[in-house]
């Protein structure tokens, strides 16, 4: 059982590197000439909710045996937490000096944003939630049966 944890992490890491992915690959490829442009809905908007997933990911990171709507809340603060901080000028300054930064703490509040972090995350915490029950009703079966062992 203890090293369920290091499997849920590393799950959990490739998972926020598969978003982190995905959330880069909108970006250059709804621009069109293959330059990273957070310009334009599409790209906001999915990079926003991609944000959010990332951030649901990485609690599994941080806590994996964490309760999926436990983590969903903490993803979910956190990124409103960030969002309220763009009111400081804070992560604008910064975003100046680091295009890290600017990834990561954005430039800007937007109000809009506070409602695409929960599309982010309220699908990920419903299928955790789901996945878990699942493994649950079969009484473990699916997963042993998966790693070769009986059921």
């Amino acid at each position: 059982m203890a090293g369920q944890g290091w499997r849920v992490r590393l799950v959990a890491l490739a998972a926020v590197g598969g978003i982190l992915a995905i959330a880069l690959g909108v970006r250059v490829l709804a621009s069109g000439d293959g330059v990273l442009d957070s310009s334009g809905a599409l790209r906001q908007h999915s990079g926003t909710a991609l944000y959010a997933s990332m951030a649901y990911a990485g609690m599994f990171v941080l806590a994996p045996r964490a309760r999926p709507v436990v983590a969903g809340t903490i993803a979910v603060a956190f990124c409103w937490l960030v969002e309220f901080l763009q009111l400081t000028g804070i992560p604008a300054a910064l975003s100046e000096r680091s295009v890290v930064a600017r990834l990561a703490l954005g430039v800007q509040f937007d109000a809009t944003d506070l409602v695409w972090y929960l599309v982010g995350v309220l699908p990920l915490v419903l299928l955790h939630t789901g996945v878990n029950r699942w493994v649950l009703a079969s009484g473990g079966r699916a997963v042993r049966r998966r790693r070769g062992r009986p059921a």
